[in-house]
């Protein structure tokens, strides 16, 4: 699980951030073993909101936004906001999953244009049930390579907190390098505030 708050795209300001990017990355990404990686539409919600209140105890350590299970409407306003950044070119926005588990979401990912131009950061989670698959790996494997074709995108990162071993492992396998460590302040129990910035370049 990266820093990131995968799972949720805030309404944000009135006035809308530029696009990152002219392009947009595909919709749906088919990756080996049955993985499916698609893009996070309305009618995901209910499935997405399950996957959510499941995994909370799971992904509280790590993220910020896992404080308390989230309403169905709370989900909902975060998905058509999800919409709309993509739409905008700002965020894209994906839900994981598996073939052999048709209707059930197992994770989300997003590409997100927070880090200034020309750049995309991933974040990323799996459900509890499904770790230890490289499921996490092969998702932000497919998102680096699909950011890195976009438009004007010549750098992916991955943030992570120092003692997050297991979310720290994704970018190394993938051939990030760590470019820095950056002290944040501390807003879940398992972090240090010690953050790592991985980083890729095409």
């Amino acid at each position: 699980m990266s820093h990131p708050q995968p799972h949720s795209c805030d309404a944000g300001p009135a006035v809308a951030p530029p696009p990152v990017t002219a392009g947009r990355p595909p919709e749906l990404l088919r990756l080996p073993g049955g993985l499916r990686l698609f893009r996070r539409r309305a009618g995901h919600a209910p499935a997405l909101n399950r996957a959510l209140v499941a995994n909370l105890d799971h992904l509280r350590p790590w993220m910020p936004w896992a404080t308390e299970a989230p309403s169905m409407a709370r989900t909902v306003e975060l998905t058509r906001a999800s919409t709309a950044a993509w739409e905008a070119g700002t965020d894209f926005m994906y839900l994981v999953g598996l073939a052999e588990e048709p209707g059930h979401v197992i994770g989300a990912a997003g590409l997100h244009g927070r880090i200034g131009p020309g750049a995309m950061e991933i974040g990323y989670w799996v459900s509890e049930r499904h770790v230890g698959r490289g499921i996490a790996t092969a998702t932000a494997g497919a998102l680096t390579e699909a950011a890195l074709a976009l438009p004007g995108i010549t750098r992916v990162e991955i943030h992570c907190d120092e003692a997050n071993a297991a979310s720290a492992a994704v970018p190394r396998k993938l051939g990030y390098r760590l470019d820095r460590v950056a002290d944040t302040a501390v807003q879940t129990p398992g972090q240090t505030g010690r953050q790592l910035v991985w980083v890729m370049e095409g």
